[in-house]
């Protein structure tokens, strides 16, 4: 078994599957949380920086983007958020001595697991064309490369600028301030990758990308629909919210093609009663196949509309759309449904009950409904189910996608997208004097197909690991070392700074948990999260090295560099000063008037949200808009399954904090593939064989993941899983969400091949 420290192996060792483990999941894991927090940080460091995390005079928790409340726990933060503080937090350093130890060969074939625990970068490093190891440059050296690179672009449309959900708001304003002025709209994000599509049909329905619910709402529902989501690993703190909601008489619903122990029996950390006793937070598993859901949703609403039970005098008032729409719902076929779900009737029914029953309902969701071909028809499904009830705009009820990296939401409103609206160009242009594109840049898939196409050369990345989490590995990789530069704002390692074009460059810098001093005065930033509450943010650490400088810094620094005298944009007065960024923000986005002043209000303030807040649509039709896009669904060949790549519980994104899933009963290896014992028998897969899982695409590339151990493990039938990033390798780069062109990273069509 798997006990030694990590070699840094990409096919880690065996791993080892406890079923005992798997049944106790529920149970917390604070001491094993605080001896992580302690390895990496020492004991005052950890209370110094835990006590602080979420909390309304500290920082934002560099996780999930979940809200808090007004009131605060003094352990305001969930196990995988200790993780990433105490990540970001520790006391080991990557220095340019490591970099001459560790040539760039060498980097590429660790894991991501290994890389991650090096600890934090401290000074800017350089890998000039030619050269097989990074070295130590200054910035001004650094900014200099950049501007040499950019300078030479015959287009600036050749220039790609990605943006992670960790970047503040200031940075990310900046950011895309910076790319304009430069000439490109060419800004891609993680949202491309995430929550894409629920912004496209949020928007084309109720008229915002945005979630319409608050905190408050979760705990005044009356039922609450979780779909796609496995909160326990990837937002536990919604777990509390749930088992408040619950305390108040709300039901749950969870609809998941695995069944997740968080909802099963949650053990609350935060309470006595909590950790000794638990409690079973779903009312109704509906174990249903992976892309399901549109069915489902779509034979919900028929069954709504046929029992009398649409909110008429909402319809009426506040919709379009909807005679086209019931026509479609009536159609909704039982056998179609059942094949596509997996689902048996008397489920149904039970779901459509309790919908009946309840007059204030919320639907949450997460990558189990955004990541399919079918996504943004599904999600619109959602939305008519809420529409039919009246249950948008009141409170209690509404829509709910979970965001995940904990500023997201922020970096897109701050106009981190690559098809921007054109008031808020305009808005951009008067406030700065500047003229910005108008045509549409480059989405994340778009941007890969450039960079292997040759029509992008010079790739920056503000966090992340685009690498990691991007689709088609192999694909990806070649566009990547097609580059002419790549570089990349970090705070640690990981597997894109392995994976460079001719020159690179690594540009380390502050973390949520460190001081920003900048002029002789303590900075602060803001974050948005994922129910529209805008708040401070203000490390209280000593940075890991004298070395390291702000995102705002490196922004305002590139800029200068590269845009030169001609600008008139004051970058120097934006990096000395955030709140001059506020103010001009405050001009600039629609909801941030008078921003510094209201966002030095303990707990920050609330972004408007007009279907929310007046029941106003700002859509084409001037109403929320009922669609009927006909019912979809995966089909699979004769001995193949469906697989979604997934977290396992000691992982945040492409991040990985260890080599265990607690939460399933895995330990020891990531290397796994679950698979429902009925299928894995009629397959010929024995519990723990070995195996290669082999995608299958409509241009016939063979995509390979090889040596995954094979783990019985109650999927819905006709289904398998498997983590991520070791599985991005088998989806296609050109599989996406039609609308969105998210990534269809939750329906691969994958066969089993012997070794």
């Amino acid at each position: 078994m798997a006990t030694k420290p990590p070699t840094g192996d990409p096919v880690q060792d065996a791993p080892r599957i406890d079923a005992a483990q798997h049944a106790a999941a529920g149970l917390p894991a604070v001491a094993h949380t605080l001896r992580i927090a302690q390895q990496q940080m020492g004991v005052r460091r950890t209370a110094q920086t835990l006590l602080k995390v979420n909390q309304k005079d500290g920082f934002d928790c560099p996780g999930c983007a979940w809200p808090e409340g007004d009131k605060r726990h003094t352990a305001e933060f969930c196990e995988n958020g200790a993780k990433a503080v105490a990540e970001e937090a520790t006391l080991r350093r990557v220095t340019p001595d490591f970099f001459a130890a560790h040539p760039v060969a060498d980097l590429a074939a660790r894991s991501g697991y290994w890389l991650g625990q090096q600890g934090r970068l401290t000074q800017p490093v350089y890998l000039p064309e030619g050269a097989d190891r990074y070295e130590a440059v200054t910035w001004e050296r650094a900014f200099e490369i950049i501007a040499e690179e950019l300078t030479a672009l015959s287009s600036p449309d050749e220039a790609l600028f990605y943006t992670s959900g960790r970047t503040s708001n200031e940075a990310a304003f900046l950011l895309q301030l910076f790319a304009r002025e430069f000439g490109t709209n060419n800004l891609p994000d993680c949202s491309n990758m995430c929550h894409e599509s629920s912004g496209s049909a949020l928007t084309e329905t109720i008229g915002i990308g945005k979630g319409s619910v608050s905190l408050e709402d979760l705990h005044q529902a009356d039922l609450i629909i979780v779909a796609g989501q496995n909160p326990g690993t990837n937002h536990p703190r919604m777990l509390s919210a749930l088992e408040q909601a619950k305390s108040s008489g709300a039901k749950i619903i969870s609809v998941n093609p695995l069944p997740e122990a968080g909802l099963e029996r949650f053990k609350n950390p935060q309470t006595a009663r909590g950790m000794l006793r638990g409690a079973a937070l779903t009312d109704l598993f509906l174990q249903i196949r992976i892309g399901g859901d549109q069915a489902l949703f779509r034979l919900l609403n028929r069954m709504i509309i046929e029992a009398g039970a649409v909110d008429t005098a909402f319809v009426a008032e506040h919709t379009h759309g909807y005679e086209d729409f019931e026509r479609a719902a009536l159609r909704a076929d039982w056998d179609e449904t059942l094949t596509a779900t997996g689902l048996d009737r008397a489920a149904i029914e039970q779901a459509l009950a309790l919908i009946l029953a309840s007059e204030r309902t919320i639907v949450c969701w997460a990558m189990g409904l955004t990541q399919h071909k079918h996504s943004v028809p599904t999600i619109r499904e959602v939305v008519n189910l809420l529409l039919l009830r009246g249950n948008i705009g009141r409170p209690g009820a509404g829509v709910c996608p979970v965001r995940g990296h904990s500023n997201v939401q922020g970096d897109r409103t701050m106009g981190i997208f690559e098809r921007p609206a054109p008031a808020f160009l305009d808005a951009l242009d008067r406030e700065f004097g500047i003229t910005s594109p108008r045509h549409h840049g480059y989405d994340v898939v778009r941007s890969i197909q450039a960079l292997r196409d040759g029509e992008a050369k010079v790739f920056f990345a503000m966090g992340g690991n685009f690498v990691g989490a991007t689709p088609d590995t192999a694909v990806t990789e070649a566009a990547m070392r097609r580059a002419r530069l790549t570089v990349h704002v970090s705070t640690k390692l990981n597997r894109s700074h392995a994976v460079t074009g001719t020159r690179a460059l690594i540009l380390p810098t502050l973390g949520r948990t460190d001081k920003d001093v900048q002029a002789g005065r303590k900075q602060f930033v803001t974050v948005e999260d994922s129910m529209g509450m805008v708040h401070s943010s203000r490390g209280n650490l000593t940075p890991a090295s004298p070395h390291l400088i702000s995102e705002p810094a490196i922004v305002a620094r590139m800029a200068r560099a590269v845009l030169g005298p001609a600008s008139t944009t004051p970058w120097e007065e934006f990096e000395k000063d955030y709140g001059t960024i506020r103010d001009r923000i405050s001009r600039v986005v629609p909801g941030f008037e008078d921003f510094n002043a209201r966002v030095a209000r303990p707990g920050g303030f609330t972004l408007p949200h007009a279907p929310r807040d007046e029941r106003r649509f700002p859509t084409a039709t001037g109403k929320a808009n009922f669609t009927a896009a006909p019912v979809e669904h995966p089909r699979l060949p004769e001995g193949r399954l469906l697989l979604q790549t997934l977290r396992s519980h000691d992982q945040y994104n492409t991040t990985i904090y260890g080599l265990d899933d607690r939460y399933r009963g895995i330990r020891g290896g990531r290397r796994v593939v679950m698979v429902n014992p009925e299928d894995a028998r009629a397959l010929g897969l024995a519990d723990g064989a070995y195996t290669d899982l082999v995608s299958e695409w409509k241009d016939g590339v063979e995509r390979r993941a090889p040596g995954f151990r094979v783990v019985h493990y109650p999927t819905a039938r006709g289904c398998a899983a498997a983590y991520y990033p070791e599985t991005n390798v088998l989806v296609p780069l050109d599989a996406t969400a039609d609308t969105s062109n998210t990534p269809a990273s939750k329906s691969v069509v994958v066969r089993f091949e012997t070794p």
